[in-house]
């Protein structure tokens, strides 16, 4: 419902299609959609699921950043400067379906443009992921990931 823009900060992007779609959809209507993954991970099976999005999220608009001084185990999301979400929810199929995570709903409150002002910060400290480097990616890189993929709900 997003009309200006959704920021998510997620440490894992292991995302099933019908949010994927969500996503990609909201970047395609003009909404100015910025996901902060990390750069460093501490999972690299989960990583190379996450990493398989980037194209498609790419083409439909998405902005994807790297954070490049490290790991982020952020979970966050705003939007529209009015609603936004911090807590333990991971953008992954277990945290979403399985486990009971928690997250504070925040609408209309000064926190929100305090948060804002960190996602700014973040994004100056991270590395905007080009369509380029995603096609620099190792095939069997890719690959792995895409293998992977067949245990997502597991990770």
């Amino acid at each position: 419902q997003a009309k200006k823009y959704v920021y998510i900060m997620t440490p894992y992007l292991v995302i099933d299609s019908q949010l994927l779609n969500e996503i990609c959809f909201a970047a395609r209507r003009g909404v100015d959609v910025r996901i902060v993954l990390p750069h460093i991970p501490d999972k690299k099976a989960t990583f190379a699921i996450g990493r398989t999005y980037y194209r498609r999220l790419i083409r439909s608009g998405v902005k994807l950043y790297e954070y490049t001084p490290g790991f982020i185990h952020g979970k966050v999301m705003l939007a529209d400067d009015r609603k936004g979400i911090v807590g333990t929810i991971n953008l992954d199929y277990r945290s979403l379906y399985h486990h009971f995570e928690c997250g504070v709903l925040m609408y209309n409150v000064p926190a929100i443009l305090t948060i804002r002002e960190d996602f700014e910060e973040t994004f100056e400290r991270s590395h905007l992921v080009s369509y380029e480097d995603y096609e620099r990616m190792s095939i069997w890189y890719k690959a792995a990931g895409r293998v992977l993929r067949v245990f997502e709900a597991l990770m």
